[in-house]
């Protein structure tokens, strides 16, 4: 692997310091490859507060790196655009977004479960209209920066590269899962998980489904596990069931630091052009999850040869669809499927069959104001 050293060192800019890109900071600022880091948002002070506590941590394991912090405000494209221009990151992380995944899973446990059969497909305008915005501003600025996406990349990064503006890849979801199979394939094949190569093409609702049910529920997938360059011919569901069992994990806000390394693999192959093979959703505005080789130059799609990229993508569009995303068409309009959308009709009031991608702020805004009002009936009074 290589390692960047003085001019050769990438500069990594984080744009929202949430716990996500909090914990990734942490991962990036341990590493001599990527701790240049240039931290983003609307805040400074409280980003000049979190990067200093993570860059005193860093120092206490003996490496200071270098952070520093630029006021953002994405809707703000001009003004994003000539920050982009003027600091010139070689990589843009985007963890922001207009309402993390997590915070359904903060309403009672019968409620949340009863939310979350509207799948996360329905909740696109939230992760896309912050994506839109940013990718417009890094098209304005003449950035050659290659973006990595952390909000739903699996729709939003299909949906704007049907406008050329697509992020360079995605990180988390099916990255997320792909340790605990490939733990799964050695225990039951009784060998060396440093042995064991996973190879999944999925849609986000499998690596949500999974470790949640220890079954693939609706989800179409392509999964193939090699030992020695040899091919592990074990039934997926004697797989799954230990994702739900001996290898079940925790999730919610503790589930972040599983996304921060799905991140931070991916960020590190880009800085030390290491060719590593990752797991990526939406690599090159692709849908879905991919097993994909990571350069300086992004994401190639590295499948088993017993899948052919046109079969991997169909089988990535049949998993949205259980994700609440009947189809994506040519000129970035997204149909939502009506038994997901049924549920955010029934519990929120919301309904959207149909959204344009110039539509999706003001769809995001009206979906933004009802989960509140839903939220609130259910907030612990003191």
């Amino acid at each position: 692997m290589l390692t960047p050293t003085g001019q050769d060192k990438p500069l990594i800019m984080l744009v929202g310091l949430g716990d996500l890109s909090s914990r990734l900071l942490a991962m990036l600022l341990a590493d001599p490859a990527t701790n240049r880091v240039v931290v983003a948002g609307r805040d400074p002070e409280t980003l000049r507060l979190r990067a200093n506590l993570v860059r005193f941590t860093a120092g206490n394991l003996g490496d200071f790196g270098s952070v520093s912090t630029e006021k953002m405000d994405l809707h703000d494209v001009d003004r994003t655009a000539e920050t982009l221009s003027r600091v010139r990151p070689d990589i843009i992380f985007m963890g922001a977004s207009l309402q993390s995944w997590r915070v359904i899973t903060q309403l009672p446990k019968d409620v949340f479960e009863e939310l979350d059969q509207a799948q996360f497909g329905p909740w696109l305008p939230r992760h896309l209209t912050l994506n839109h915005l940013l990718m417009q501003a890094v098209r304005r600025s003449g950035s050659a920066a290659k973006v990595v996406n952390a909000a739903f990349p699996d729709a939003v990064g299909p949906v704007l590269a049907k406008v050329g503006l697509a992020p360079t890849t995605g990180i988390g979801n099916v990255a997320n899962i792909v340790p605990a199979l490939t733990l799964a394939f050695a225990h039951a094949a009784a060998e060396d998980p440093a042995d064991v190569e996973v190879r999944l093409v999925a849609q986000h609702y499998f690596s949500h489904y999974v470790p949640r049910f220890g079954d693939a529920g609706k989800g179409a997938y392509h999964l193939t596990a090699t030992v020695r360059g040899e091919r592990l011919d074990l039934p997926h569901q004697r797989i799954f069931a230990q994702l739900n069992g001996r290898l079940k994990r925790l999730g919610g806000l503790d589930g972040q630091l599983l996304t921060a390394s799905s991140a931070m693999r991916v960020l590190a192959a880009m800085a030390t052009d290491s060719g590593t093979l990752c797991h990526t959703p939406a690599p090159g505005g692709l849908p879905g999850g991919y097993p994909a080789r990571v350069t300086r130059e992004g994401a190639t799609v590295d499948l088993d040869p017993s899948i052919t990229l046109d079969e991997a993508v169909r089988r990535n569009e049949e998993c949205q669809r259980a994700d609440g995303i009947e189809r994506i068409d040519e000129d970035a309009t997204v149909t939502f499927t009506e038994t997901e959308m049924a549920v955010m009709k029934r519990l929120l009031g919301y309904e959207c069959r149909s959204m344009k991608l110039a539509d999706s702020a003001q769809w995001a805004d009206e979906l933004g104001r009802k989960y509140e009002a839903f939220a609130a009936r259910y907030a612990k009074t003191p």
